[in-house]
């Protein structure tokens, strides 16, 4: 029997096929002119089904943030994931070792305590763990400082049981920026910061492998930097309202929107959907704030949240009515994501198929 969106009880994430598929086959084409491989961070969806998607599109693997999201993409029969993220747990340590042994594993590190607690736990079984250093390429997160990535890197590459194959970084910057110029200058950043790592770790006699730059606002501006080698983009496969704010992508590229119900409207200038934090989130709009979502085809936003409750600030001509079933563009689809046990893939109207958030509630 065929279902329809207006056959799904709301709210419910959609996912837009044709856009999904077009974004996919979009920065797979970027990653080939550029020559880097593309290894796409699935935090941003963690549905095995995608991920398979970007595989046979031309992704080498898959990038992901935690432990617990390895895992479940390993059980899934992805053999080659990169664990984007700084572990200093022994006992994560011990489940990303035995992981290794099964699929082709690279874990991120950035300090030398950190990677002495993974290159011990790999020793105790006789395994050498592939790891990457993170270089902060200025959003100054996590990360070692470029002018000590040598030092740091070479002390890491001497210890036993772990073996330094890549550089990374993160432009995360670059999601609060105004102007597509400094847009493109943290781009040309990233990139030569870790290519600069890469070569001074080479010549301390350092076999690096991997230099890895991934940002979804600047792969707009492609991969063409010499010396980088791949690249990890993650929200381009749904994009969302703060892809459109930073100029990334128009609101017909997002493929992701929440079907929501109006139940309540209390004047003209205010409804209330059934889609609050419980399902948006309460990240705001980037580069600048402007609510927690929009309503498609509408100037009407979402001016606040509450568990259960999505208040609507209704633009000038716009009206709403109880019943009403309506599509937000949420600010921020990665978070969303984690949300939902399931997502509903349609083609206009139709629902063609329902995945699940196989990797939802991973934060270990």
């Amino acid at each position: 029997m065929t279902r329809t969106i207006h056959d799904l009880e709301t709210p419910a994430v959609l996912i837009d096929l044709d856009r999904l598929e077009r974004n996919i086959a979009a920065m797979s084409a970027r990653a080939r002119e550029g020559a880097v491989q593309l290894r796409p961070h699935a935090k941003t969806h963690k549905i095995p089904e995608i991920g398979w998607m970007q595989i046979k599109a031309g992704a080498v693997g898959l990038s992901l943030a935690k432990t617990s999201e390895a895992e479940v993409f390993a059980r899934h029969g992805f053999p080659d994931l990169f664990v984007a993220y700084p572990v200093v747990s022994p006992s994560k340590a011990s489940r990303l070792v035995e992981l290794a042994r099964r699929v082709t594993l690279t874990v991120g590190v950035d300090s030398v305590e950190g990677a002495s607690i993974l290159g011990a736990s790999a020793a105790r079984v006789g395994l050498n763990l592939r790891a990457s250093l993170k270089v902060d390429s200025g959003f100054h997160r996590v990360g070692v400082a470029p002018e000590v990535a040598v030092e740091i890197g070479t002390r890491i590459a001497a210890i036993s049981g772990l073996s330094l194959v890549g550089v990374f970084t993160h432009a995360g910057q670059a999601y609060h920026r105004s102007d597509p110029a400094e847009i493109r200058n943290d781009n040309a950043t990233e990139a030569s910061i870790v290519v600069a790592a890469a070569a001074g770790l080479r010549k301390a006699g350092v076999a690096i492998e991997t230099v890895s730059v991934g940002s979804t606002p600047t792969a707009r501006f492609g991969f063409a930097h010499a010396g980088v080698t791949e690249a990890r983009p993650g929200n381009y496969v749904y994009l969302d309202r703060t892809q459109v704010g930073l100029g990334t992508c128009g609101f017909e590229d997002c493929a992701m929107s929440i079907l929501a119900t109006v139940v309540s409207v209390s004047g003209r200038e205010r409804a209330v959907l059934d889609s609050g934090s419980k399902t948006l989130a309460l990240d705001m709009l980037r580069p600048k704030p402007d609510g927690h979502g929009l309503i498609v085809g509408s100037d009407s936003r979402l001016s606040g949240l509450s568990e259960e409750h999505g208040i609507v600030a209704v633009a000038p001509g716009d009206t709403f009515r109880i019943g009403q079933r309506v599509q937000v563009l949420p600010n921020h689809a990665c978070v969303v994501s984690n949300l939902h046990d399931r997502v509903y893939g349609v083609r206009g109207e139709r629902v063609e198929t329902e995945f699940e958030v196989a990797a939802r509630g991973c934060v270990d």
